[in-house]
């Protein structure tokens, strides 16, 4: 994020060009997030034997697809030099690579969390059923 902030703050040209290139970096970013959770869930639910909802997937990777086109699209368009825009097309990439990376830690962490309190639940459950077993 950094990169990117760097790049914009420091971009040259117009005002409206940079507030367009900032709004689709955050709707890349904010569509990221979306994509790995719907992902993420079509995975487990296909696992439970649960049928996906069709239009949700063509929503999610629609507004993906939508928010990284529109990116390109303006990054291209732009009237600046091209290393400006090698450096913010590479700084935008990133922030996407990263933000899936991101994603998926945080669901996997969250995930490890609930395993750990099952498990903890369940050792627990065994040591009173052996405590009962010993008073009785």
């Amino acid at each position: 994020m950094f990169l990117c902030a760097t790049g914009l703050a420091y971009l040259p040209g117009q005002d409206l060009d940079r507030a367009f290139m900032v709004m689709g970096y955050v709707f890349c970013l904010s569509t990221v997030f979306v994509l790995s959770k719907a992902v993420r869930d079509a995975h487990q639910a296909g696992l439970r034997g649960e049928p996906e909802t069709p239009m949700w997937r063509v929503v999610v990777w629609g507004g993906f697809a939508v928010a990284m086109g529109l990116t390109l699209w303006g990054l291209l368009r732009m009237q600046i030099d091209a290393t400006y825009k090698a450096y913010l097309g590479v700084s935008w990439l990133y922030l996407v690579t990263s933000a899936f990376t991101l994603a998926k830690t945080l669901r996997d962490r969250h995930e490890a969390d609930l395993a750990d309190a099952r498990g903890a639940r369940h050792e627990q459950a065994q040591a009173e059923r052996a405590l009962d077993r010993t008073a009785g």
